[in-house]
């Protein structure tokens, strides 16, 4: 599929002269910086090139990828140095960072909220470029972000001011707190990867745990602008930057034995392998988003205009890169027709083009592998019987990093599209006659985060609801899988979740609890009344969060 030969979708690439003013990077950004310890220091050593999944036009009628920038290639000793940095900072929780009242983080995240605004362009532009993401989603993912920080502000001024109290119980005096748990090493995904690491980073920032942040692979350019505001709005150490690659820098993380929590957004394989390095096992706290294979299940009853519009937008939404997409419909027999061929009528309405492209739902795609994996599962799948009934044999299915959406019926258990996450622009399409065959499949698969159910029948989604619950951590009713609101808990069952990333519980994911507790005697209240009244703890007190975002 990546080949080279001019086509129709080829011409969907733009030459320089076309792309817009408004989006157009004015230079490549050659970042040399690594943050450790407070500092940004300047790197002279070898760096990974950084193309972008839109091609340009050349003027031989080709296209070959944009050239956007680079990063460090740091190797083990500068992942060893920010390691030891947030060890530090942290300082077995006496540090400068976990030793602050919940007032005086929170003010630093305010402070560095502010600066991330400011270059809210520059990150946009980036997030376009390094991943394909429109406009509008780029833009969308930064207001988000900005949002899920204030609405994680208020919510840990909420939890501290809940535990103000002391509490007196059978004969003792006690009071409760959450505090850090150390050092946190994020690592966020490609497809929201400002977004998704921050639902990590901000709430275990906030909780006082000290930082290692390793960028995805694509997607790492557009953090270079919040350096320098890490820098600013953080004490020395408490935020630290982990280039490199991978297989090369988290083994010596977590060979350590010094990363505190785990916390990552990606696949479950890269997850179990990292979790088994850590030599003290029972003592790493790991917070999980992993993989996912949601479907829909269309009951004959289903407000079929409905169901349509929800798995089009569900399915195919960022070419269908989300953890929380719909990646196969399971339709019952007797509307299975009637659906595909509402389906199709949507699905061929999607425009594929540029992300500046007004109206345009089909991207390029960020990894360069995906477009012959994709290409590859829907060529076995019709080798055992599937049909690509969205468009004719003949129609070009891709070009480059350019994918058509794809729509296969009937797919079955012998294809890899029935078990394995695309993450990528098909639909698979399973009719059914007995219910017990999606739910029996959920059950068994390996992957349990979401469900839609589409029924207008109460009784049926009843049943359903009370047959799927405990498979998936979220059933959806007669609407796509997602994972709006941000109030909601977001988790999963099996091999896609582990903790929960809801703004309340990742907080409670990254902190732990701290009891000060006494016998309750006249000796023992004097000596808590004198300690809070005077406010000699930095831990044993009653301060007050006082906020504007309170």
């Amino acid at each position: 599929m990546n080949n080279i030969k001019q086509s129709s979708m080829a011409g969907l690439f733009p030459a320089i002269i076309d792309i817009p003013e408004n989006i157009r990077l004015k230079a490549p950004l050659f970042q040399r910086n690594i943050l450790i310890n407070g500092e940004l220091r300047e790197w002279k050593g070898p760096s990974h090139t950084v193309t972008s999944p839109i091609h340009i036009q050349k003027n031989d009628g080709t296209t070959e990828p944009l050239l956007i920038g680079s990063y460090p290639l740091a190797t083990t000793t500068e992942a060893e140095e920010a390691l030891e940095a947030a060890v530090k900072a942290f300082d077995r929780g006496r540090g400068k960072w976990p030793s602050m009242s919940m007032q005086e983080r929170i003010e630093h995240l305010e402070d560095f909220t502010a600066k991330m605004l400011v270059r809210k362009e520059e990150i946009v532009k980036l997030i376009v470029w390094e991943i394909g993401k429109t406009i509008p989603d780029a833009e969308k993912e930064f207001d988000r972000t900005v949002d899920y920080i204030n609405e994680t502000i208020k919510a840990a001024g909420r939890l501290n001011n809940l535990n103000l109290r002391v509490v007196i119980s059978n004969h003792f005096i006690g009071h409760n707190r959450k505090v850090p748990y150390g050092v946190v090493l994020c690592m966020g995904p490609f497809n929201y990867p400002l977004n998704e690491t921050f639902t990590t980073l901000i709430p275990a920032l906030i909780m006082g745990n000290t930082i290692l942040f390793k960028p995805p692979k694509h997607g790492t350019l557009l953090f270079a602008p919040l350096l320098e505001a890490f820098v600013q709005a953080f004490p020395k150490g408490v935020v630290n930057t982990v280039y490199g690659r991978g297989r090369d820098t988290a083994p010596t993380l977590m060979e350590s034995g010094k990363v505190d929590v785990l916390a990552l957004i990606g696949s479950s394989k890269v997850a179990d392998s990292l979790k088994k390095m850590h030599p003290k096992s029972n003592r790493l706290k790991a917070v999980l988003g992993l993989d996912a294979k949601n479907a829909a299940i269309v009951m004959p009853d289903a407000d079929i205009d409905l169901a349509v519009k929800e798995c089009v937008a569900g399915a195919l939404s960022f070419n269908g890169q989300r953890c929380t997409a719909l990646k196969i419909l399971y339709v019952h027999q007797d509307i299975v027709d009637e659906f595909n061929a509402k389906l199709v009528e949507e699905v061929n309405k999607l425009k594929v083009g540029m992300p500046w492209d007004k109206g345009v739902t089909i991207t390029p795609l960020a990894e360069p592998d995906k477009p012959d994996f994709l290409a590859n599962m829907v060529a076995e799948a019709i080798e055992k019987g599937a049909r690509v009934i969205n468009r004719k044999p003949e129609i070009e299915s891709g070009y480059a990093s350019l994918v058509q959406p794809t729509v296969l019926f009937p797919v079955n258990s012998k294809m890899s599209i029935f078990h394995q996450e695309q993450f990528g622009p098909i639909i698979p399409v399973v009719p059914f006659m007995n219910i017990n065959m999606p739910v029996d499949s959920i059950t068994e698969s390996p992957y349990g985060q979401q469900v839609s159910i589409f029924s207008e029948n109460f009784r049926t989604v009843s049943k359903m609801v009370d047959l799927l619950n405990m498979q998936v951590g979220r059933v959806n009713v007669n609407s796509q899988c997602q994972r709006s609101p941000d109030s909601f808990a977001f988790g999963g069952r099996k091999d896609s979740a582990e903790g929960t990333l809801s703004i309340e519980e990742a907080l409670l994911a990254f902190s732990t609890d701290s009891v000060v507790a006494t016998k309750d005697n006249p000796s023992n209240q004097k000596i808590f009344e004198d300690i809070l009244m005077e406010n000699q703890s930095s831990r044993l007190n009653t301060n007050c969060v006082m906020t504007n975002k309170n």
